[in-house]
Parts: structure tokens; C-alpha cells; sequence
């Protein structure tokens, strides 16, 4: 048993499908491709001087004024291009629609519960998507903590946003683990101190969390009938 005693949990591409088979579900939805929609992003959070997402998950712009501005980036590049579609001022609705959990990772999270961890979800997300997430992944009440970027008004990789997740635990970094499939955001973690599982795939990371706490989270091979 490691000296472990509070385990963080990112949502996207952790709790969630990977980011990259959202977009591609998205496009399902839109018919907008994942490289086009990225860009408009970029165009938007570019005009504020901010990564990607943080207009949304800083809580700089609203969901629906967020939207509109994709609307616009996406127009001014290819005047022609069919939104009909998609839903850009209510982007989490359509976004999180038919979207399951990761389940194995949810599985997880309840396991360690079980075994008296302290677990809690880290997460860079936008207020207007919240309903959606929580009742994704359906662990309200089984965490400890959420720390949500869109409420503290800072994000992940940020030193502020991991000092709030330290100040609302109460427990030292070198006694915290992140788990999250982003590497600045491990990065950042352990540059203050905090212990870091860097998620590639569930298998990886399941056998990772497994040894580090001595709880027994991966399942066992199923034979065939």
C-alpha cells in the first residue's frame, strides 16, 4: 500500500471516451470533422490569447456566446460550410448526447472508494455542461471532491487550479494522485509535488492504479462459453 491518500480523477478521456472519439462522434451528429471544428476553437480562444478551450472551461464566455463565436470562425473560413446540424449555442447538450461513460475507470473510482481512498474528479469542464457529465459518469454520490475549472475561473495545467484541489482536500500533494490522459496537465501535477498516473488506455492505467494501492481493479479474462 502506497502512502497514497486522496486519488484524483479527470473526466475527459478518463471518466469520458477518449477526446478524440468524441470529436469523431460529433461529426456523427454535425457532419462537422474533428480537424474543422478544432480549428474554429483555436480561432476563438485565439482572439482572447487562451488555449483552446478556455473561453468555456474558464468561464470566460458563456456556452451560448461561445457558440456563436464557433459559428463565425467556422463561417469566415469556408463561407459555405453546413451547420445545420449542429447545435453550437447549446454545444454540451448535442456534444454529450448517447456519449456512455468509460465504465472500467467509473468502476474504479467506486472500488477505491470501497477500499477507504479519498477520491475526487479534477476536471477542466464549462458550467453549462455540467448536468450532462455528472450524470455520465453517475458518481455524485460516491466522490469526495469535484473541482471544476468553470467554477475557480482557472484550469488545468495552472498552479492555482491545483492549489484549490489541495486546500478544498486538505491533503498534502506528495499524499494526492492525478490521473489524466493529458501530459502537461501530469506534468504540472508533479512539478508541484502531487504523485501522477499519466493515462494511456484503460488496461495501462487500471494495472498502474492497481499496484500503487493494492486494490484489486482489473477483471479477470472471461472465457469463452
Amino acid at each position: 500500500m502506497s502512502d497514497l491518500q486522496f486519488i484524483w480523477f479527470d473526466f475527459g478521456g478518463v471518466l469520458s471516451p477518449p477526446i478524440p472519439a468524441l470529436f469523431e462522434q460529433y461529426q456523427v451528429k454535425t457532419g462537422l470533422a474533428p480537424h474543422v471544428l478544432q480549428q474554429a476553437m483555436s480561432d476563438v480562444a485565439d482572439e482572447l490569447g487562451v488555449p483552446m478551450l478556455a473561453p468555456v472551461e474558464s468561464a470566460l464566455l458563456t456556452e451560448h456566446e461561445w457558440g456563436e463565436r464557433l459559428e463565425q470562425a467556422l463561417r469566415r473560413r469556408d463561407p459555405q460550410i453546413d451547420v445545420s446540424r449542429a447545435r453550437l449555442r447549446t454545444f454540451g447538450a448535442q456534444w454529450f448526447a448517447g456519449v456512455p461513460a468509460n465504465a472500467p475507470l467509473v468502476a474504479a473510482v467506486r472500488a477505491l472508494k470501497r477500499a477507504g481512498f479519498r477520491v475526487g474528479i479534477l476536471t477542466n469542464n464549462v458550467v453549462e455542461w455540467e448536468l450532462h457529465w455528472r450524470a455520465m459518469v453517475g458518481l455524485d454520490e460516491v466522490v469526495d471532491l469535484i473541482v471544476d475549472s468553470s467554477q475557480e475561473r482557472s484550469r488545468k495545467p495552472e498552479p492555482a487550479f491545483f492549489q484549490v484541489a489541495t486546500e478544498r482536500s486538505g491533503v498534502a500533494p506528495h499524499h494526492s494522485l492525478l490521473i489524466d490522459d493529458v501530459a502537461e496537465n501530469i506534468e504540472a501535477a508533479a512539478a508541484l509535488g502531487w504523485q501522477v498516473l499519466h493515462f494511456i488506455d484503460n488496461h495501462q492505467a487500471l494495472a498502474q492504479l492497481q499496484r500503487l494501492t493494492g486494490v484489486s481493479l482489473l477483471q479477470p479474462a472471461v472465457e469463452p462459453a
